[in-house]
């Protein structure tokens, strides 16, 4: 990587690079990249901070961070939802979580090229995804989460968990092809998953109110061309508070600055690159001096909320700029998920 994410009359280099800064500062010594200092650390969000770690050149630590990964992951090969300060809040799994270790291990790789790191991590990545296939249901949809105590399933399959699962299936078997280890059932996996949300949406748990079950699908890969911006369209104006960002929940005055950058990523996929920097644009009312984001903003009366400067809503703002700069070797990571690997035939 030569240069720094930037948008012209949004985000200058040195502003992105500030952000970083505010990232990397909040990491804890063990690796891991809480929601805030002293705050909880998810798998899937640590991962998100770790790409911003990475696009903004500081790659010791988000080595550090996918060490963090590598070390805490158990011997199924899950991570325990929610740690606070190293200590384990929940110990139960969430598939989603555990499947997003191949994108961020994916995005590294192509930013650095480092086969070292690659090799390193590929059994850290192979036990997660070989671990999130048990959850995988005879329609192609997979559950969202498990007792860990018990090895019991709670068999709901959500729109969003699976959307981002699709997008870490295609980047492991990015990873598995580069290892010379491709894995049929990876492939065939992703196949039908893709065409459950594509095709039989109705397998999932109805879209809730939240913005996330709306356009992760887009985001996540699975839909795209025509049918993407016609799911877009169709609620994006129970969404969309025009300069203010996206509302996070549809019927509250409440704009979060993670879900807006998110909808710019899934927009930018599609080739609407002009409205995604302009959805950027409406959320710099939530950056602070110190070039982190706070979450969101109640905009019925002006005041932030939660009162927090979030790590993961900080690296979504790097994604995004990256995304939409075409900076960074990983600047695609979202733009280009394969949408089927398997031909239908070879599966029947």
């Amino acid at each position: 990587m030569t240069s720094m994410p930037a948008i012209a009359g949004v985000l200058t280099p040195a502003q992105v690079d500030a952000t970083g800064a505010a990232i990397a500062g909040m990491q804890e010594d063990s690796g891991a990249l809480p929601w805030f200092p002293g705050g909880q650390t998810d798998p899937w969000d640590h991962i998100e901070s770790a790409m911003a770690l990475t696009v903004t050149g500081r790659i010791a630590e988000a080595e550090a961070a996918y060490e963090w990964s590598r070390r805490q992951q158990r011997d199924d090969g899950s991570w325990p939802i929610r740690f606070v300060e190293g200590r384990i809040e929940d110990a139960n799994t969430d598939s989603n979580f555990c499947a997003y270790v191949a994108v961020g291990v994916w995005h590294h790789y192509l930013i650095t090229g480092d086969g070292a790191f690659l090799n390193k991590m590929w059994p850290t990545v192979w036990a997660a995804i070989d671990l999130v296939l048990k959850f995988r249901r005879p329609d192609g949809a997979f559950r969202w989460a498990g007792d860990h105590a018990t090895g019991a399933m709670f068999d709901d399959a959500q729109i969003t968990g699976n959307a981002s699962i699709f997008q870490s299936l295609d980047c492991a078997i990015r990873i598995a092809e580069e290892m010379g280890q491709p894995d049929e059932e990876w492939e065939i996996a992703h196949t039908d998953l893709g065409d459950a949300l594509r095709d039989r949406p109705e397998i999932f748990v109805p879209p809730s109110e939240h913005s996330m079950d709306w356009y992760y699908p887009v985001l996540g890969g699975a839909v795209r061309g025509r049918a993407g911006q016609e799911l877009i369209s169709r609620r994006w104006d129970e969404f969309v508070v025009r300069g203010k960002g996206i509302r996070c929940v549809d019927h509250r005055p409440w704009v979060t600055g993670a879900e807006t950058c998110e909808l710019a990523l899934a927009l930018d996929a599609l080739g609407d690159t002009a409205d995604a920097v302009r959805l950027i644009e409406s959320i710099q009312h939530l950056r602070d001096p110190d070039g982190s984001y706070w979450t969101g903003l109640v905009f019925s009366d002006g005041k932030r909320w939660p009162v927090e400067k979030s790590c993961w809503t900080s690296a979504a703002v790097v994604l995004a700029a990256d995304a939409v700069s075409r900076t960074s070797d990983g600047n695609g990571i979202f733009r280009d998920v394969r949408e089927t690997l398997v031909p239908r035939a070879r599966i029947a």
